[in-house]
């Protein structure tokens, strides 16, 4: 997942935490085998390959997330869109360097989930060298799964963080809630908050982690569709969902809204929300 991982399991005997946790790894390494945007040999490579040349089915997990990324592309009016892997390819931030205009001109042509045919469980890319980036969804999918996974073996306490977002498998053995550190983002090495989360999932989106840094100025990896270049917005939005897909996409897309039409998106879709402006200021479901 190109990130720190984590599975905390309280409750159980060490024999039967160490089996869970074996499962839950297995299961987070098979989704990024699938599904990475950074693997030529991915499922995912293969498929949009495939797709370029014919109509592809795809598997049924494989169809559910197409499925919900059209419908986060119709909710956000084409600013979530997945079709944008030539545009995330192109802004990656360890090139360490801006892309050109043509360079963007030619990602931008090849973006459009309006130009993708999709009949589940059929697929077609109608243009060669479109890519699919499905990094806004795969890793809170897979925290949820791994949550799952644990359940499904008996464990229910412990959370599942993969790259600081979370699946909660179960609250402490004793009842009570995780706490949970949202990092500032100008000094990532310390808290600026903390959220307590005791079921469901918990997903921050920022502009910090990965972002470009070029001549001193840093340029978010999350990118504008439209204009091919990064957002402006929030330093970062996390959400309370009860999965943690569900809270990824709506920090994402509260992310891409910009800071007074995602805080109003996120006060009209009525969960829990922390944002970190770029003055370093918190508020907390609309309040500071």
């Amino acid at each position: 997942m190109g990130c720190p991982c984590a599975l905390e399991i309280e409750g159980v005997p060490e024999g039967a935490a160490a089996e869970a946790a074996r499962a839950a790894r297995a299961e987070v390494a098979r989704l990024d085998r699938k599904y990475s945007h950074y693997r030529d040999d991915s499922r995912l490579a293969q498929l949009q390959r495939a797709a370029a040349q014919a109509f592809v089915e795809v598997d049924d997990e494989t169809a559910n997330l197409l499925d919900f990324a059209a419908m986060l592309h119709a909710q956000s009016e084409g600013l979530f869109d997945v079709t944008a892997g030539a545009l995330t390819r192109i802004w990656d931030g360890q090139q360490g360097r801006l892309p050109g205009a043509d360079e963007i001109a030619q990602a931008r042509g090849l973006i459009g989930w309006d130009k993708v045919v999709w009949e589940r469980p059929r697929l077609r890319l109608p243009f060669p060298g479109m890519r699919l980036d499905l990094g806004g969804m795969v890793k809170e999918y897979a925290a949820d799964r791994a949550a799952a996974i644990c359940r499904a073996l008996g464990i229910w306490h412990g959370v599942v963080d993969l790259g600081g977002d979370l699946a909660v498998i179960g609250a402490h053995a004793d009842g009570s809630a995780w706490r949970v550190g949202i990092k500032d983002p100008g000094e990532t090495s310390r808290a600026i908050a903390q959220i307590e989360i005791a079921s469901g999932g918990l997903a921050t989106s920022g502009d910090y982690e990965r972002a470009l840094v070029v001549d001193g100025r840093r340029y978010s990896h999350i990118l504008d569709p439209r204009s091919g270049w990064p957002i402006t917005s929030f330093a970062s939005v996390s959400v309370l969902a009860p999965s943690c897909l569900v809270a990824g996409a709506a920090a994402t897309l509260a992310m891409l809204l910009g800071c007074a039409p995602g805080a109003e998106y996120l006060r009209e879709l009525g969960l829990p929300y922390l944002t970190v402006g770029q003055d370093g200021g918190v508020q907390r479901d609309g309040s500071s």
